[in-house]
């Protein structure tokens, strides 16, 4: 028995056949609901707002999602759990290419401006789900509070500095000196 995939929590799903010659531009905006079980998927504290405006443009035989998205999240500090504020406000570029055109053993190399790539059915593209993965990627993956170096010695975890082979020198300089 095959498992089924579970459905996006934020789906704005657009057929292929509405996609005309000339972009269109969408507003895309989360709900409440979409909203806290995104934050549940991805970790977050909290997801105040996710909204996307997004035009898709067809390129041969792949679409172009362009646009900007805008959110507000609260992530928990990886040193005191504490909420900290995100706030997200960026452009970004999603290729959509036919999933029958994918060759997992195929090496692909990409340029620095190349765009991320997704891949459609051949009937239809969910731009909520490519628009909650971007946002997700441009979180910050280590966030901190103000407070989280404090936190962290007093934890006793070493500052950088004091953690390599100077910070042992300067431990046993330390040490020699009280001697």
């Amino acid at each position: 028995m095959v498992k089924a995939e579970p459905s996006p929590e934020f789906s704005h799903i657009v057929p292929l056949s509405e996609i005309g010659a000339a972009a269109k531009p969408r507003h895309i905006l989360a709900n409440e609901a979409e909203r806290a079980a995104l934050a549940k998927r991805f970790g977050l504290v909290s997801l105040d707002r996710l909204e996307a405006d997004v035009a898709l443009i067809p390129d041969g035989n792949r679409y172009i999602a362009e646009g900007r998205l805008w959110g507000e999240a609260s992530q928990a500090c990886v040193a005191s759990g504490v909420a900290v504020p995100s706030r997200i406000d960026e452009n970004f570029r999603i290729r959509f290419a036919a999933e029958s055109s994918y060759d997992e053993d195929a090496e692909i190399e990409l340029d620095a401006d190349e765009c991320d790539t997704l891949f459609h059915d051949g009937r239809t593209i969910d731009l909520g789900e490519a628009v909650a993965q971007s946002f997700a990627l441009l979180l910050d993956p280590f966030p901190r509070s103000p407070n989280a170096d404090a936190v962290l010695k007093a934890a006793g975890v070493k500052e950088e500095g004091e953690a390599g082979p100077f910070g042992a020198l300067a431990a046993l300089k330390d040490k020699l000196g009280k001697i």
